[in-house]
């Protein structure tokens, strides 16, 4: 039996309004062969990898990425790959401590170089706040300042920063409210960076597991860390949180989100850019939190994601020629779809950028968001 694998993937991509070897911007144009049988056996991470290697192109992947989800196609293609990913994820704890630093290691350790010209100058690699904001700069400067005014920061308080970056939210905290910050990471580059963008301030980087946290602190932080976490580690990571937190702190909690629950990455973006990432449902965040932290408040501006994606993406190209010194134009495929795709997937709603605000049981309630 002949199958005609084009066939089949162009019946699938015009459930999303996309044509293969079509003139819109979002459609596919094909370069190898055997493309469409890649895509239709390996879903995800078929896709990526084939346009990774060149074999199709696509003029705007984020439109592309913002059809396919919003026609739920990834639900139509459900290859082996994604059902063993979710056998490995329910056998083995895949974000153990002696597996953490795995995603440090491919991701986080690139290069500063990369990050510095991606991002803005703060260096802030999480969602910016765009209401007010014109620039990817004066987006995450609101961002900080949003997180800031949250957690009520006051002079001479200590706040606690779990998988701190390059500590740009430290940084800020102790120039503009008079805190002492303490942060953790696992990323060796980041540390270095960190310390010296922070030399002359109260802040202290500590290379270590979030496991390894001792302490109480007035204000506990994690920004775009808990998507490194695991579903298996969630409850862990609350409880670490909660033993941190003096009596009648505020924890804020930063993460992306999606619509349903998880417990396993997406293959591609497992070996290509995340591993062993997850992202959480906020059913999975509300079991994690149970009997240990009071919800104050959930704010999703997931929307705003989608913009500061494709000002990652467009500061990337504009330092393509430079970073082209260093990085393959295997790398470049790689990051483009990275940033694109997820781009996408924001702009369809399938995925959220959550602030959830969490204090212990018994904190009298102060904090009245108005935003």
């Amino acid at each position: 039996m002949i199958v005609n694998y084009q066939e089949i993937l162009s019946a699938l991509l015009a459930k999303a309004g996309i044509t293969l070897n079509g003139s819109n911007p979002w459609d596919i144009q094909i370069h190898h062969p055997d493309t469409c049988k890649r895509i239709l056996r390996d879903s995800n991470l078929g896709l990526g990898e084939s346009y990774m290697d060149g074999w199709w192109d696509c003029q705007a992947i984020d439109q592309m990425s913002d059809r396919m989800l919003r026609a739920q196609l990834e639900r139509e293609v459900l290859s082996f790959k994604n059902v063993s990913a979710f056998v490995l994820a329910k056998l083995s704890n895949l974000q153990s401590q002696q597996r953490a630093a795995q995603v440090c290691e491919q991701h986080y350790d690139l290069g500063n170089d990369l990050f510095q010209k991606m991002l803005d100058p703060r260096m802030v690699y999480t969602c910016g706040f765009w209401p007010q904001a014109q620039t990817l700069a004066e987006a995450q400067t609101a961002k900080l300042e949003l997180i800031c005014q949250k957690l009520q920061l006051k002079p001479g308080m200590r706040l606690l920063d779990i998988g701190c970056g390059w500590g740009s939210l430290m940084k800020y905290a102790a120039e503009h409210y008079g805190v002492q910050a303490v942060g953790y990471t696992l990323s060796q580059p980041q540390v270095e960076l960190g310390r010296q963008l922070c030399h002359h301030l109260p802040v202290e980087f500590i290379l270590d597991d979030y496991r390894k946290i001792h302490g109480q602190f007035d204000r506990v932080v994690s920004v775009g860390m808990f998507e490194a976490v695991g579903y298996k580690n969630f409850r862990t990571f609350m409880q670490i949180a909660e033993q941190s937190l003096a009596h009648n702190g505020l924890f804020l909690l930063h993460t992306m989100g999606g619509n349903r629950s998880f417990y396993a990455s997406d293959p591609w973006y497992h070996r290509y850019i995340f591993p062993n990432g997850m992202i959480p449902s906020l059913a999975q965040l509300g079991k994690a939190c149970e009997n240990r932290f009071v919800i104050e408040d959930v704010h999703n501006f997931g929307p705003d994601y989608d913009l500061t994606l494709m000002a990652w993406y467009t500061n990337f190209q504009a330092a393509w020629p430079e970073l082209s010194l260093r990085y393959s134009p295997r790398f470049k495929r790689m990051w483009d779809f990275y940033l694109l795709q997820v781009a996408g997937a924001f702009r369809s709603r399938s995925q959220q950028l959550w602030q959830l605000l969490l204090s212990k049981p018994g904190t009298p309630q102060y904090f009245r968001r108005q935003i």
